[in-house]
C-alpha cells in the first residue's frame, strides 16, 4: 500500500439499518480510518455512482474504491445492480464485495459469474462481523493495490 495515498472511500449499500449502524461500528473498532458511505437500496447506489441527485457533489460524494453488496434491497436488489456496475466501462474496476444474508449456491455462483470480487455472508453476532471487517480492511486496504481514482469514472 502506498503511505502517501488518500484512503479510498468505501459504499455500503444495505437496507437494513442494524446492519449499517453494526458496520459502522464494527469498522470503528477495527480503526479504520477509511470514509465509509451508505445508500438505502440498489437505485441509491447507481444514483451515487453516476453522480444523480444527491449525490452529485464529488466533494461530499466521492468515488468509492470498494462497494460493499446486499443481494435483497428494495427498489433495486444488489443483483441487477452488480450486473449493471460490472457491464459499464467507467465503473467495472471498482471491486465489489457482495455482504449478505444470503447462503444460496445459486446466490454465490450467480454473483461471481456476474463478476464480484468477494462474497461475504452476514455473520449474525458483532464478534464475528468484527473478524469479517479485520479480514476486509487486512486484504482489501492494506494487501490490495486499488487504483487510486477509476477511469473513465462518471462526472
Amino acid at each position: 500500500m502506498n503511505p502517501t495515498r488518500q484512503p479510498i472511500t468505501i459504499l455500503m449499500a444495505d437496507d437494513d439499518p442494524d446492519d449499517r449502524l453494526m458496520t459502522q461500528e464494527a469498522f470503528a473498532e477495527c480503526r479504520l480510518g477509511n470514509p465509509l458511505r451508505f445508500v438505502t437500496d440498489g437505485e441509491e447506489l447507481m444514483d451515487y455512482l453516476r453522480r444523480r441527485g444527491e449525490f452529485a457533489d464529488e466533494q461530499r460524494f466521492p468515488m468509492p474504491g470498494l462497494i460493499l453488496l446486499d443481494l435483497n434491497m428494495p427498489r433495486r436488489d444488489g443483483r441487477e445492480v452488480l450486473r449493471e456496475i460490472k457491464s459499464d466501462p467507467g465503473l467495472r474496476g471498482i471491486p465489489v464485495v457482495v455482504l449478505t444474508t444470503s447462503k444460496a449456491e445459486e446466490d454465490v455462483v450467480r454473483s461471481y459469474r456476474d463478476g464480484v470480487n468477494s462474497f461475504i455472508t452476514k455473520p449474525v453476532t458483532f464478534s464475528a462481523l468484527i473478524e469479517v471487517v479485520q479480514a476486509l480492511g487486512k486484504y482489501w486496504l492494506e494487501v490490495v493495490d486499488l487504483p487510486e481514482s477509476q477511469e473513465g469514472s462518471p462526472k
